[in-house]
């Protein structure tokens, strides 16, 4: 950017890229205190709030977080790298491996927040999985918490005439999760479908994610196909933006 373009920035989104610039380069690393709006209105001669939207833009971005009543910190949380096709692949669930610990790496993922119940599915619903009017579902409804973070919301719901009585139905599915107990009643997921967007965050799911005012939520929705074309399963999750890296790697 030109320095006259530089210049026309507002006076908070120069401040914030000239401590953007100072976290890359190592001056302030990860769990480090960054300087407070008083420092920032004195070197930089702004107005509080100038001062407040900088450190702000950085809390947005995912780089910084708010500790109350003790300042602006670098962030020391790293981001979780969603392989998006290898998480999915059968040699994973079906070696009993959960395709979550395809994305944590061996750092610690908890999952709580669940709930498994049985429900008429929603028009919505019954439209992906091509289920009549009335016909009912199970949905299995969790959070998974990394390293203290919650990172992700998840719903799955799976038609009730596949997974009635089945293990799916209990909150422990058991090695290899959802995915390996419906090969187990012949309807094993041979392909996947994912449709990707961002949006802002609902209240409820930014108290969930405990999300820093004005972070965005990636919303994926995924559909698994049994042989023969029939969609056993759709899983709608939410996702902290600030907590993902989505990265998928195939050939040309």
């Amino acid at each position: 950017m030109t320095s006259q373009g530089s210049a026309r920035r507002p006076k908070y989104q120069r401040i914030a890229d000239a401590l953007r610039t100072a976290i890359q380069a190592g001056e302030y690393g990860p769990g480090d205190r960054l300087p407070g709006e008083n420092d920032l209105m004195a070197t930089y001669e702004v107005a509080r709030m100038t001062a407040r939207q900088a450190l702000g833009v950085l809390q947005n971005e995912g780089i910084a977080e708010a500790r109350k009543g003790a300042g602006v910190f670098v962030r020391a949380f790293r981001p979780l790298r969603r392989r998006g096709i290898q998480r999915l692949a059968h040699e994973q669930w079906g070696s009993g491996r959960s395709i979550w610990s395809a994305d944590t790496e061996d750092r610690e993922l908890v999952v709580d927040q669940i709930e498994v119940r049985e429900e008429e599915a929603n028009d919505r619903i019954s439209g992906a999985l091509a289920l009549p009017t009335g016909a009912r579902a199970w949905v299995r409804s969790r959070r998974f918490v990394l390293e203290g973070k919650p990172v992700l919301l998840a719903t799955s719901f799976l038609p009730s005439d596949i997974v009635a009585d089945s293990a799916v139905t209990r909150v422990d599915t058991g090695p290899g999760g959802t995915y390996a107990r419906l090969a187990e009643l012949g309807h094993e997921p041979v392909h996947f479908r994912e449709e990707i967007r961002c949006r802002m965050p609902s209240a409820d799911e930014a108290e969930r994610l405990s999300l820093a005012m004005g972070t965005p939520v990636i919303r994926i929705v995924r559909t698994a196909f049994a042989e023969g074309g029939r969609a056993v399963e759709v899983n709608e999750m939410t996702l902290d933006s600030a907590s993902y890296v989505l990265e998928y790697d195939f050939d040309a």
